[in-house]
């Protein structure tokens, strides 16, 4: 098996996601919404990961480097319409995680994004959102001091620190708050059910 070949392939995956995450910054449609061209993106993206996860299960670091690894990492956080697929990889990266092959930091940012898509608290705070007041704020967490202290321990800040950093970027972004919070909010529910998030 050629691991540098396949090493070549997921970082090409990552590095189109990026771009076109760039020109939607750039059009300033960011914040418009899931984009029809996003999405087909993330799902091609991940049809290809998951035949290369066929092969070589998790694509480690021992296996395809540490650039490819977080790349096969960001293929799967923003795969967000293939809940089967996510969760798929959370258990392939658990098992990497606990054989010291993977980053805990992305177990937990993908636990955290499964849970918030099936309406359950976050452990780790990783996921940010708009709030009603129009403020961007992390999504349900379980328990904020816990949250720290899980936070802590995998080396990652706290989530008062975190809150400033997403703000910032979002406004260096100019992303935006959605006009309508409540409309958006039942947009988000249809779409989690029809993907098969939640019933």
């Amino acid at each position: 098996m050629n691991y540098h070949n396949l090493a070549e392939e997921i970082i090409a995956m990552k590095n189109a996601d990026l771009e076109l995450r760039e020109k939607l910054i750039q059009q300033g449609t960011l914040s418009d919404g899931y984009s029809e061209e996003m999405a087909s993106l993330h799902n091609q993206n991940a049809m290809m990961l998951d035949k290369i996860m066929d092969k070589i299960g998790f694509p480690t670091i021992d296996h395809v480097g540490v650039e490819a690894s977080e790349a096969a990492w960001l293929v799967v956080q923003h795969a967000i319409g293939l809940p089967s697929f996510m969760r798929k990889c959370g258990a392939l990266l658990e098992k990497a995680v606990n054989e010291s092959k993977a980053s805990s930091i992305g177990l937990a940012y993908l636990q955290d994004r499964i849970a918030v898509f099936e309406s359950k608290p976050q452990l780790y705070g990783t996921q940010f959102d708009w709030d009603a007041n129009g403020k961007l704020s992390p999504n349900e967490v379980d328990n904020w001091i816990e949250v720290n202290k899980r936070r802590k321990l995998i080396g990652l800040n706290t989530l008062e620190e975190q809150l400033e950093v997403m703000r910032k970027r979002a406004q260096n972004e100019n992303q935006t708050p959605p006009t309508d919070f409540k409309k958006r909010k039942q947009e988000m529910d249809v779409w989690r059910k029809n993907v098969g998030w939640i019933k």
